[in-house]
Formats: structure tokens, sequence, C-alpha cells
């Protein structure tokens, strides 16, 4: 979900960007350097982009009244980490909110540290576990991806939480209540977006496994294992 525009006090806003701006630096400082290692991952870093826009732009009705959306971070933060996916999300988001009035330039921080910084960490930290492991590389892309997805729907959850705490309860009883109301069609939703972006991965092994082994996502010899079965 996107927090619309207003949805944050000006406090909150300007915190959520203090935590942004670091890590978007710091994704710049990487992303240059990744460019000036391999310009062919340009159009890898096109593609990743380009899904994370279209599945985050795609607004499903929940069935308890809100809204929920796929994030698409899954191929971005395995190809290129973190902090390039939060980079990346940061221009789509701002996009977004400018012209499809999706979220706000207000609480765009807020939306960042979500999405682009907060889901991706959570996927990366699995990536990193699976990498080097036996599991398959599909199943390790579902995995992530669907993680990369739960985790920035709880971390929104957290953020309108602490900005609208319960009268019973305060922050922990709004929190559990916001994570109630995304569970139920975000659940399903992650399970999709897991299975669409690992048969996406499933295209790029057939297509170009020479830019994943460049840029070290798996080993080659994995690679070449999961290339062999298509």
């Amino acid at each position: 979900m996107h927090i619309m525009e207003g949805g944050l006090s000006w406090q909150w806003c300007l915190a959520w960007w203090a935590v942004a701006l670091p890590c978007l630096i710091y994704g710049v400082y990487q992303l240059k350097k990744v460019l000036a290692a391999d310009r062919e991952a340009l159009p890898l870093l096109g593609v990743t982009g380009g899904f994370i826009f279209i599945l985050s732009s795609l607004k499903l009705p929940s069935v308890t009244g809100s809204c929920s959306h796929p994030t698409g971070t899954g191929l971005s933060t395995i190809s290129f980490g973190p902090w390039i996916t939060a980079v990346v999300c940061a221009i789509v988001l701002l996009f977004q909110s400018l012209f499809l009035a999706h979220g706000g330039l207000s609480v765009l921080g807020a939306n960042i540290v979500s999405m682009g910084i907060a889901g991706p960490l959570a996927g990366y930290a699995l990536y990193r576990l699976l990498r080097t492991t036996s599991v398959n590389i599909y199943l390790s892309v579902f995995l992530v991806t669907a993680l990369a997805d739960m985790f920035t729907y709880i971390t929104t959850s957290l953020e309108l939480a602490l900005a609208y705490p319960a009268e019973t309860g305060g922050s922990i009883s709004s929190f559990i209540m916001f994570l109630g109301v995304f569970a139920l069609t975000q659940i399903p939703l992650a399970i999709v977006e897991g299975i669409v972006l690992a048969l996406v991965f499933k295209y790029i092994i057939a297509l170009k496994p020479d830019i994943l082994i460049r840029l070290h996502i798996f080993s080659e010899d994995k690679i070449m294992a999961a290339r062999s079965n298509i």
C-alpha cells in the first residue's frame, strides 16, 4: 500500500525522510559503481524498474475495505541489492505520486522506507542465506520476492500505527489492526508475485545467463544447472 497524500503528520514525514535519505545517497553511489563496472547491467536494471512500476501500480481492492498491490521489488533486490532497489523505488514512487495519484509527495519518504528499503532489506537478507545453499534458484527467487512484499506491508502497518495509536493499546494495538487489514489480501498477492517473478527469472536465465554470472547473483554452476533444466 502507498500511504496517501496527507496520511501522515509533517513530523512523521520528516522522520521517515531522515531514514530514507542516507539509504538513497548510498544507493546512488552503488548504482554508479555497478554501471561503471558493467554497462550491460543497464538493460537488466531497466527490466527490474519496469516490473516495480507495473506491479506496484496495480491497485487491487482489499476485502477489508483498503487496497493492496504487489511491489515487484524481489527481482531488483536479488539482482542489484537493497540500496540500488531503494533508488529505483524512489523514482517509481515519485512518478506514481505525480501522474497516477498513487501515494503522495508529502509521504514519499515513508513509502520509500516501506517499499524501497525495509522490504528489499528483508528479502536481501533471505537471499544471502539461500544463494550458496542447495535450494533451487527459482524457489529462492519466490521466497525472497514474497518476503520482500510482505515485509513492505508490515513496515507500512508500523508507520501507520506510530502515526495513529489506538486509544486502548496504543501503537501496538494499531499495528495489529493494520496488519489484519492488509493480511487477507496481501498474503495471496505475495505468493502470486513470487511465482510471477520466479518465472521472469527463469526467462532471464534462458536468455541472458551471462549478466547474472557477471553480477555474481548466483554461482555459475548453479545458474547453468538451472538453465539445463529449462
